[in-house]
Parts: structure tokens; C-alpha cells; sequence
């Protein structure tokens, strides 16, 4: 339970609250860092930082490179440098191969990863396995629960 702004600052413990400034700009802190996050003008905001998906996506792509640099420098593989890039879009779920779900619409993430250095092609596939195995992108394809409820 959160019951101070020094709560906040507590490791997994994230605030959003709105900012004041703008129609949908939010102050987000988390670990001790205060980030914006808005929409963009096309949706009635201010573009003054990144939309929720865009937080999203950030939070899988960061996941992803320094689950990939851990295991790098553990094993001592000659990656030089990961860049991931990531981009969010909703489909027609009968579109999905392999999908559960038939009817309606999904979500998908598109992640491409780039790796650079000179590794050879069993080096690069067992990356590609490890990315996989980053905590966020575990959470994001387990099963989730969110628990709401109203401030005492």
C-alpha cells in the first residue's frame, strides 16, 4: 500500500498522477525518476511524452536488451550492441496463426531485435530463445490479475 511520496520511491512501486498541465498529461513516478506521459495531438493531448503502449513497448524493449546483455556478458559473447525495436497494433484475431483466440480483434507486438558483433549463427539463435525468457515479456504472455480498488 502506498501512503507517501517517499512510498513511491520504493522499488516496484510506480505513481501516475495527473499533472495539471495539459488534458491528459500524467506525472509518473517510479524508483525515484519522473517521467510524462500523454497523448498524442491526434487524441486530444499535448504529445509531451510517450502514450501508454509506447510505455509499454518501452518496458518490453528495455526488458529484452538487458535480459540479452546480461546473458551476453555472462557467457562472454562478443555482442557489441542491441537495439530492439518495437511497434504495437491491434489485428483481426482470425489473422493470427496460431492464436487461441478466433473471433474478434488481438493485440500483437511486433519485436525485431538487431544484434551487432561478430557472433556466429548458433550465438544468435540462442539470443533470439533468451529474449523469450526477459520478465516482461514472461508477464506480458502469462496470465495477468489486476487488482483495483479505491484509496482508503
Amino acid at each position: 500500500m502506498v501512503t507517501s511520496d517517499q512510498d513511491a520511491n520504493i522499488g516496484g512501486i510506480v505513481v501516475v498522477e495527473e499533472s495539471g498541465q495539459g488534458k491528459y498529461r500524467q506525472r509518473v513516478t517510479a524508483g525515484g525518476h519522473t517521467l510524462v506521459a500523454d497523448e498524442p495531438k491526434s487524441a486530444g493531448g499535448d504529445d509531451a511524452g510517450p502514450n501508454p503502449y509506447e510505455f509499454l513497448l518501452s518496458a518490453l524493449g528495455a526488458c529484452t536488451s538487458m535480459t540479452l546483455r546480461m546473458y551476453a556478458d555472462v557467457k562472454k559473447l562478443p555482442l557489441e550492441k542491441i537495439t530492439v525495436t518495437l511497434q504495437h497494433e491491434r489485428i483481426h484475431a482470425e489473422d493470427c496463426a496460431g492464436c487461441e483466440t478466433k473471433e474478434g480483434r488481438i493485440d500483437r507486438i511486433l519485436r525485431i531485435i538487431d544484434l551487432k558483433g561478430p557472433l556466429n549463427e548458433d550465438q544468435r539463435q540462442r539470443l533470439l530463445e533468451i529474449a523469450d525468457k526477459c520478465p516482461v515479456h514472461r508477464t506480458l504472455q502469462g496470465e495477468i490479475r489486476i487488482v483495483t480498488r479505491v484509496s482508503d
